[in-house]
């Protein structure tokens, strides 16, 4: 690949033809998307594309396009949203290696398609996951946290690393107050491990996780359940642990057994405890944090992986708590 650097303008030269318009996208749609979100102007001719634009800017761009071609050249499927992913992190850290990133396959699913990690947390995630007993995930909504450390789960059973997987969140976000439900114990609990099932589903087929869940395989079910057991080589997830009390995160921590994994997920900004009740997964952080074999991994805004609108929202209740948090300093400083 030959370039050459203008002050406010790069032109760059891709040796392969056929892959230079798979990266450029149908009728130059990938293009249009890095020039927009850089803010560039970028026009192509043939293999060759020419940026103008502020010297950062066209360096950034030029980096983008560079880095997403040799993922190409490497057989990853390269989507648009890969394009944000990758815009995003080179942004936030100009030494990240995209193919470190995109190039670690969690997991194929049954629709063929490869799982991978999208963001810098998002690898440090699934490398804590392989390497500690125990991960603590703490973030915003859609920032993959379950999603990947269910791949994680399913991949360590398909090459027979645990012999089951187990599943599990609090079943009623205020205290699993089961009662007021109608219906059995299962028809009680299952509208709040739905999420859960749709995770399952989506890394393998509906006929083969139902023979697994037949077989108790794989296990889903709602924290309370959890009480009283040993579970020895197991993939345990707990997911939506801002809901959990003290005791029941104590509780579920230790249930752990030998030949086993599991990984916490929630997100503290979400707590729907009552108010005099503490999250076990607030609690955590001060207790547990610093153990060897446990390692906590905290994603932000900038991890999430779902409709960019999702990411400006979780900015706006950010500025909002900001504000609540301002008013409420200020009022009790007038007070005294």
């Amino acid at each position: 690949m030959k370039e050459s650097l203008e002050a406010t303008s790069g032109k760059v030269i891709f040796d392969d033809v056929q892959l230079a318009n798979t990266l450029f996208g149908v009728h130059s749609e990938n293009l249009r998307r890095i020039a927009r979100t850089i803010g560039v102007k970028i026009s192509a001719k043939g293999n060759a594309i020419t940026i103008q634009g502020d010297d950062l800017e066209v360096d950034l761009s030029k980096r983008v396009l560079n880095d997403l071609y040799g993922l190409l050249k490497k057989g990853y499927p390269l989507f648009p949203n890969d394009i944000d992913y990758a815009i995003r992190m080179i942004s936030d850290d100009r030494s990240v290696n995209l193919e470190d990133i995109f190039l670690d396959t969690v997991y194929i699913s049954a629709r063929k398609r490869v799982i991978t990690p999208k963001s810098l947390a998002q690898k440090r995630y699934i490398d804590a996951i392989r390497k500690c007993d125990l991960v603590i995930g703490i973030g915003p909504a859609g920032t993959g946290k379950t999603y990947l450390a269910m791949a994680m789960a399913v991949a360590s059973l398909m090459k027979q690393e645990v012999e089951r997987i187990v599943l599990t969140r609090p079943a009623v976000e205020a205290g699993e107050k089961l009662g007021f439900l109608p219906g059995n114990m299962y028809e009680k609990v299952n509208p709040y491990l739905r999420p859960l099932y749709d995770a399952l589903h989506d890394m393998m087929d509906f006929d083969r996780a139902s023979r697994l869940i037949e077989k108790a395989v794989i296990e889903v079910a709602p924290l309370a359940f959890m009480r009283g057991r040993t579970l020895n080589d197991s993939f345990v997830i707990l997911d939506e642990a801002q809901n959990t009390g003290p005791e029941q995160m104590k509780m579920f921590l230790t249930r752990l057994g030998f030949s086993s994994k599991a990984v916490i997920t929630g997100d503290i900004t979400q707590v729907d405890l009552p108010e005099n009740k503490i999250s076990g997964l607030i609690e955590i952080q001060g207790v547990i944090k610093g153990i060897e074999g446990i390692e906590f991994v905290y994603f932000s805004d900038r991890d999430v992986v779902r409709h960019p609108l999702v990411q400006d929202i979780i900015k706006a209740y950010e500025r909002a708590e900001e504000r609540r948090q301002r008013f409420r300093q200020s009022s009790s400083s007038e007070k005294t």
